[in-house]
C-alpha cells in the first residue's frame, strides 16, 4: 500500500485540569486565549472538556483539557510529554510576556533560546508547563491562523497557535524508528536543553528542576518549521512518570479529511502499532495509538463541524448530536464553571 499523504503538523494538545473554573480564568484571561468549545469529554460526559484557540479554533492553535477534579499529581518521569509550545511574534512580545507574567504572579523563567529560537518558561498552578516561542514567520514555515484579539491581551502579544511539543522518553531508538519510518518524521537536528534558573512568585509553589536536561532531538513534518516539530528528550535514567494534573493526556497531529484519515489508520496498523478504530468526534474525526516511548498520539481531521464559539461565548455546554438527547442528566452532573472575572481588556493603541 501507498504511503498516506504526510501529516501537516500540530492539531491539538489535551491536557488535565483538576480546577475547571480556574483553567478558564486563567488561559482566557491571563493567556488571552479564545474558549472556542465549552463541552464534555464523550468518554467519560461526566467532566468538562475545554478547548482554547485562536478565533475560531483553527486546528493547530488548540490548547485543550479534561477536567478530572480527583486526578492525582503528575509524577515526573519517561513516559511523558513534558512541554507544550504556544506562539507569539517577535521577542518584544516575549518582553511584553514576561512583564505580563509578573504582573499576574505567573511562575516563569527569563528569556532563553529553545532550539535556536528565543523562548519564556511558564506555569500555571497546576504545574503546566508552557513554552512561549517566537515564531519568526520571516523563518519559520506556519499555518494561517486568526488570533484572539477582542480579550485582555494587547494584539501585539497574541498567541498564534501551538508551536514544537516536547515529549521525554527513556530510549530514544525505538522512538526514532516510528517517527520516521511510521509517521514521516524527518530527524532534523539536535539542541541543548538549556539550564533555567525559575523565578517562582510563590514558595509553596516549586517550580520543577530543569537542571540537568540532556540533548533534545527536534523531528519534522509536513513543511518542517515550528508549528510542525515535535522535541525528544532522552532520560534513560529517570524513573518513568505517571500522568496526573498538571500534565498532558496526548498530542494530536494533522491529517486532511476522512480518506486520509482511514488510510494513516491502516498504514499504522500494518506498521505493527496498535491504533484505535476511526472515532467520530463530530469537530474532527480521530485514531489514537502510543508509540514505544510511552507517549499517546492521536491523529486528526482538519474537518468536521466547526466549533460553535458563540455557545462557548454565551456558557452553553455545547454536545455532539450522539450526547444532545442526555443533555438534562448531563448538566445535572456537571458543577458549573464559575463566571470569568476580567483583567482588562486590550486596545487597538496598546
Amino acid at each position: 500500500m501507498a504511503s498516506p499523504p504526510p501529516l501537516s503538523g500540530l492539531h491539538h494538545v489535551s491536557a488535565l485540569t483538576a480546577q475547571a473554573s480556574e483553567n478558564v480564568q486563567f488561559y482566557t484571561q491571563v493567556m488571552g486565549l479564545r474558549l472556542v468549545l465549552k463541552t464534555v469529554n464523550q468518554d467519560d460526559p461526566s467532566s468538562y472538556h475545554l478547548f482554547y484557540g485562536d478565533e475560531t479554533g483553527s486546528p493547530g492553535t488548540d490548547l485543550t483539557f479534561f477536567d478530572v477534579p480527583h486526578a492525582r499529581d503528575e509524577r515526573p518521569g519517561s513516559g511523558l510529554i513534558t512541554g507544550t509550545s504556544l506562539r507569539v511574534r517577535g521577542t518584544e512580545a516575549l518582553d511584553d510576556w514576561a512583564r505580563r507574567l509578573d504582573e499576574h504572579d505567573v511562575r516563569r523563567t527569563p528569556l532563553h533560546d529553545r532550539a535556536g529560537r528565543r523562548a519564556l518558561t511558564l506555569y500555571d498552578d497546576e504545574g503546566q508547563c508552557l513554552h512561549l516561542v517566537d515564531d519568526s514567520d520571516d523563518v519559520d514555515r506556519v499555518p494561517e491562523t486568526r488570533p484572539w484579539t477582542d480579550g485582555p491581551v494587547p494584539p501585539a502579544m497574541a498567541i498564534w497557535g501551538l508551536g514544537p511539543v516536547e515529549t521525554t522518553v527513556a530510549d530514544l531508538g525505538p522512538t526514532r524508528r516510528v517517527l520516521t519510518e511510521v509517521f514521516g518524521f524527518t530527524e532534523a537536528r539536535p539542541y541543548e536543553v538549556e539550564r533555567l534558573d525559575a523565578e517562582p512568585s510563590d514558595a509553596d509553589q516549586p517550580i520543577p528542576s530543569l537542571e540537568n536536561a540532556p540533548e533534545a532531538t527536534v523531528f519534522e513534518t509536513g513543511p518542517g518549521g515550528v508549528a510542525a516539530e515535535l522535541h525528544v528528550v532522552e532520560r534513560p535514567n529517570d524513573p518513568r512518570g505517571w500522568l496526573g494534573i498538571g500534565g498532558v493526556h496526548h498530542l494530536a497531529l494533522r491529517t486532511k479529511n476522512s480518506d486520509t484519515i482511514r488510510a494513516w489508520r491502516e498504514h499504522i496498523a500494518d506498521a505493527g502499532l496498535e491504533p484505535t478504530s476511526v472515532i467520530d468526534r463530530h469537530y474532527f474525526e480521530s485514531v489514537y495509538t502510543r508509540e514505544p516511548g510511552g507517549i499517546l498520539i492521536e491523529i486528526a481531521t482538519d474537518t468536521g463541524t466547526p466549533f460553535p464559539v458563540e455557545e462557548a461565548a454565551a456558557g452553553k455546554v455545547s454536545l455532539p448530536p450522539g450526547l444532545e438527547p442526555k443533555r438534562e442528566s448531563i448538566e445535572e452532573a456537571l458543577t458549573p464553571i464559575g463566571p470569568v472575572a476580567s483583567t482588562g481588556a486590550s486596545s487597538d493603541t496598546d
